[in-house]
């Protein structure tokens, strides 16, 4: 039985963006009251910030002692990773940092990225993906018909970070991600960007290309990088009081930093998918999800984020150049594209997915080798 409609009070998600959302007595959805008990009633004090942030980075320093690098860092060129890279100039670290190059980089990104490097001395490891391998990649999830169209980048980037840090020995992957801006997201316009049985399975059906040279990490590799080698993530933006807005006027300044109107649309690619394909297709604008998670965290009122949402997703003239650009890069033609976007959607599940049995194997193979990964940390020491 379809519910009727109704948007959250407070934020601006509703019962589309979400189906199983739920409101209080107050018209309050459960985002915002989830974010206001983790995130303002139970937050620490300043002081008690102050104090991990110190200790992470004497733990980040320590582990990188006669190491040519002390932690290892993705950059993106978006806010929040060339905020992240200013900021560990600042502390002294000396991170070494990845950029996940696919073929979909606006000229604004590179030119973001080599004002980063250039201000901050740190070094740039860039991996270039074979461009045949991941457009077969892309064209199998759009083929596919399943919402996530991000997930060969995000897995790609994130398998790099560890494989990176793996090869280099470093025990610490700073990333830019923080609750002030990211921790409002609905199941319902994602994936999970680890799963590689789903990521296999939708390649192995629609693919044509072997992925030779695509950094894969499956389950049990990132068992033994994250377990026993023990290489942990640190989200040290959440430590801080992160203004996105600020974040911006500063890395203007520092890097000669230009905006590109949209989260995460330093990809041609990202921009178009989020901007009109998600939209138009799956039927989902990322932009209340993001503008949501603004107002909770008292960045932004309600009153700007309609105000905001009322606007178009994306500017007529630069759609039609996107558009033009993706469908030619990817060898498409417009039949082909109306023919995707006419076609239903398809859940992930609908695939082989660690979200079904698998996952839940794997869970309990986890608990029965702690006794096992606690002997090798040992003896690895």
């Amino acid at each position: 039985m379809k519910r009727d409609y109704q948007q959250c009070s407070h934020c601006i998600l509703d019962t589309h963006d979400d189906p199983a959302i739920v409101f209080d007595e107050k018209g309050v959805c459960n985002y915002c009251n989830d974010y206001k008990r983790k995130y303002i009633d139970n937050a620490p004090t300043p002081e008690q910030k102050k104090q991990e942030l110190e200790r992470s980075l004497k733990e980040i320093k320590a582990a990188g002692k006669g190491k040519k690098y002390d932690s290892i860092m993705g950059l993106s060129g978006g806010v929040d990773s060339s905020y992240l890279a200013y900021k560990a100039k600042e502390w002294g670290l000396n991170p070494l940092i990845v950029h996940f190059d696919n073929g979909w980089n606006s000229e604004l990104a590179v030119k973001n990225i080599e004002g980063i490097i250039n201000k901050t001395g740190f070094d740039l490891y860039t991996y270039v993906v074979d461009w045949e391998e991941f457009r077969d990649l892309q064209l199998s999830y759009i083929k596919a018909s399943v919402l996530d169209w991000e997930i060969p980048t995000d897995h790609g980037f994130f398998a790099m970070l560890y494989k990176q840090a793996g090869k280099h020995n470093i025990r610490h992957i700073l990333t830019g991600h923080n609750h002030q801006t990211e921790a409002i997201l609905p199941k319902t316009m994602r994936w999970s960007k680890m799963d590689t049985a789903n990521i296999t399975d939708i390649h192995d059906k629609f693919g044509k290309i072997r992925l030779r040279t695509f950094p894969m990490m499956n389950f049990f590799e990132y068992v033994y990088l994250q377990k026993i080698k023990k290489i942990n993530r640190m989200n040290l933006l959440e430590l801080i009081d992160y203004d996105k807005e600020q974040a911006k006027k500063i890395i203007m300044e520092e890097f000669g930093w230009r905006d590109y109107g949209g989260k995460h649309y330093e990809s041609i690619f990202t921009r178009f998918y989020q901007g009109y394909v998600l939209k138009e297709k799956f039927g989902y604008d990322k932009r209340k999800a993001h503008l949501s998670n603004l107002i909770c965290s008292g960045q932004i009122s309600r009153e700007q984020a309609l105000a905001e949402i009322a606007k178009p997703a994306y500017d007529a003239k630069q759609l039609a150049e996107d558009k033009e650009y993706v469908i030619k890069k990817l060898e498409w033609n417009q039949a082909e594209f109306d023919e995707m976007m006419r076609t239903p959607p398809v859940s992930h599940l609908h695939y082989k997915s660690y979200e079904t049995g698998l996952y839940r194997r794997h869970e309990k193979f986890m608990q029965s080798i702690k006794p096992v990964t606690r002997l090798i940390r040992k003896v690895l020491k």
